[in-house]
């Protein structure tokens, strides 16, 4: 049977540089890597991970835990996390929590901390100190996405600043009679990212001089059928109408958009709208947005993890910034009409 020296004597290479070149761990050239696997393909050599993990105590395994995968961020994050796994030769174990408190216990509680997986990634999930702790203790790395983790490293967005930006493109372009659609109660649990989001709008109102209606502000499920529906709602209830809108998500911004046309608006002649996220319909919907790069932060996660494990270093706790961009196309405009100011 052939063995891994067979295929270090094959590439000209070191067994241990061999094994760094097909487990994706370590530091190995392009060239060399290239050498090993092309001695291994030759040969029919398969590395057994199995046998790797027993000796190593790694099983290249990443778990990846997400509210959800019917939401378009969650599911950009896992994209970009998952084709940084493969490039780097690791699995994914993907844990998709729901609503269920009981399922988010079992998974923190047991799950994560068999020894199945190398290192962990939480998706917009506010752990407790015990959680975290729990996976530190075993020795497993932890890199958070949303917010803030305590003794932990953690990727996010700077969501206050972002929505300010967003409202201030709107007064930028002249408008003054602006609605807000945020993120139903429920979606305050972690993080608290509709009530920051809707802070950070009310804030560039505020500093404007511009007045905030509570009748303008309404709430929908961070999805395109339920900001479609609430939009109907707020175009559809008043004799005056906002003159644009800021949606706390693309997918709301995007239900804006198909409900105004309901009434009759052209967008985005009588109605501009902007969101937040980067989706990828925003293109075609010619959507405004602030793009957060959801598979950029996924795939830094997987670097940031996989730095710490193969140089054999601790993570160190971490707040990092991940940048973001205005995207302006075609939903704002300057208002139609002048406004009152």
């Amino acid at each position: 049977m052939t063995g891994i020296k067979d295929v270090a004597e094959r590439a000209g290479l070191s067994v241990a540089t061999v094994s760094r070149a097909l487990s994706g761990k370590g530091n190995v050239s392009a060239a060399s890597r290239e050498r090993a696997r092309a001695a291994a393909s030759e040969l029919g050599f398969v590395l057994s991970y199995h046998a790797s993990s027993l000796a190593s105590g790694r099983t290249h395994n990443v778990g990846l835990v997400v509210p959800s995968v019917d939401r378009w961020f969650y599911s950009a994050v896992i994209e970009g996390a998952s084709a940084a796994l493969l490039e780097a030769g690791y699995d994914l174990t993907l844990y998709n929590i729901g609503e269920n408190p009981a399922h988010r216990h079992s998974v923190f509680n047991d799950f994560l901390l068999r020894k199945r997986v190398d290192a962990v990634i939480a998706v917009s999930l506010e752990l407790s100190e015990d959680e975290i702790q729990k996976l530190l203790a075993i020795h497993r790395p932890l890199v958070g996405i949303g917010g803030p983790l305590p003794g932990a490293s953690t990727i996010r967005i700077d969501d206050f600043t972002i929505a300010e930006r967003a409202t201030n493109h709107l007064i930028g372009l002249g408008h003054r009679n602006i609605a807000h659609i945020t993120g139903d109660e429920a979606y305050e649990q972690d993080f608290k990212l509709p009530g920051t989001r809707r802070g950070g709008f009310e804030k560039a109102m505020n500093d404007a001089g511009c007045t905030v209606r509570p009748e303008w502000i309404v709430s929908a499920d961070f999805t395109i059928e339920g900001a479609y529906a609430s939009a109907r709602q707020l175009l559809g209830s008043s004799p005056e109408r906002p003159t644009a809108v800021f949606a706390a998500s693309d997918e709301m911004a995007i239900g804006t958009i198909l409900a105004a046309r309901d009434f009759g608006l052209r967008i985005p002649d009588d109605l501009s709208v902007i969101g937040i996220d980067g989706h990828d319909l925003g293109t075609v919907m010619g959507l405004t947005t602030i793009d957060q790069d959801a598979k950029g932060q996924g795939a830094l996660a997987v670097r940031t993890l996989l730095g710490a494990i193969n140089n054999g270093l601790d993570l160190e706790p971490a707040d990092a910034a991940h940048p973001t961009k205005l995207v302006i196309r075609s939903s704002t405009a300057v208002p139609k009409a002048s406004e009152p100011r």
